[in-house]
């Protein structure tokens, strides 16, 4: 029949697949945005069938899909802001806590972009103890400070300020998506028996451990650092007097942030020119807890022992 090609006598092989880290902590971060883009993508084409309800309608909402995809997206956040593995694997977990929270809320191609940008600029204040300013997670995800600053809010506000989860949980999510992987082209480089697995989990604590409380006498400039990391997240969400008509804009990049020529290709240096301008650097409330345990033991054990008289007051 003429127009349709022989069949070839030698049919290609099928491609091995890539081995990937058995533990999230060791995977690349590559591999990580393969993985979960390819899973949103898959949730997205089934979403985008459902007809959208006004009622339905969030702040996460765009007018018209954006132009750039999950997979490049992803990828565009990770160079330019620095994101941590568990910042990208805990956006999965977000999304099911919303949306078990929000039933008429579905991520879509209109929803996807906004959701993971501000996924990532609450994750990142969170878990981690260097992150980026909100203008500079609003000029990587093509939006305005202010609309990032109201998006932030929203998600807080639905999500119950609940940001945390275990270890053994991201690796769960890490190990299903190598597993699901829509072209089955990854596979865990030698699987850890499930009941070898120990990852600690995050400990919330008492508040005063914690370190979200202070006693009188901690040091100023680390109850400062402390206080202000404790509170970036409110004090990054305040309203603005810009209205719903601002804050619908579609999702547009700067060519200053853009362009590749003005990024330095290594991984290291090009971190380097992008986070240093617009990085605060501060210390955690577990960190300002535990540094504070340690100068108290130290000046328990400094302490001299025996009895205590009774006139020594």
């Amino acid at each position: 029949m003429e127009g349709v090609p022989a069949p070839s006598p030698h049919p290609q092989p099928p491609t091995q697949p890539t081995l990937v880290a058995a533990r999230f902590e060791d995977a690349k971060i590559e591999h990580l945005v393969a993985l979960i883009s390819d899973m949103i993508d898959r949730l997205i084409a089934h979403n985008d069938q459902i007809p959208l309800q006004p009622e339905g309608l969030t702040r996460f909402h765009s007018r018209s899909p954006p132009a750039i995809s999950v997979c490049d997206y992803l990828a565009r956040i990770v160079r330019y802001a620095n994101v941590e593995k568990s910042c990208l694997l805990i956006t999965l977990h977000y999304i099911d806590q919303i949306c078990a929270r929000l039933p008429k809320f579905t991520i879509t191609s209109l929803t996807i972009h906004r959701f993971v940008i501000a996924s990532v600029t609450v994750s990142s204040k969170a878990l981690c103890d260097v992150f980026c300013t909100n203008s500079r997670y609003a000029q990587v995800g093509g939006i305005k400070p202010n609309e990032l600053d109201l998006l932030e809010r929203e998600f807080l506000n639905i999500i119950d300020w609940r940001l945390f989860c275990t270890g053994e949980l991201l690796q769960q999510y890490y190990t299903n998506l190598v597993r699901t992987h829509s072209r089955g082209a990854y596979k865990l480089e030698n699987p850890p028996d499930p009941q070898s697995i120990s990852i600690t989990p995050i400990d919330l604590g008492d508040p005063e451990e914690a370190g979200t409380t202070f006693p009188h006498d901690v040091d100023t400039d680390e109850a400062d650092s402390t206080a202000h990391m404790t509170s970036s997240c409110a004090a990054s969400i305040t309203d603005t007097a810009a209205g719903d008509d601002d804050m619908r804009s579609d999702i547009e990049f700067e060519d200053s942030v853009a362009d590749e020529d003005d990024v330095a290709t290594d991984s290291a240096a090009a971190a380097a020119d992008v986070v240093v301008p617009d990085v605060i650097t501060s210390v955690t409330p577990r960190t300002a807890a535990k540094r504070r345990a340690e100068s108290v033991e130290r000046s328990a054990l400094d302490r001299p022992r025996g009895r205590r008289r009774l006139d020594d007051r």
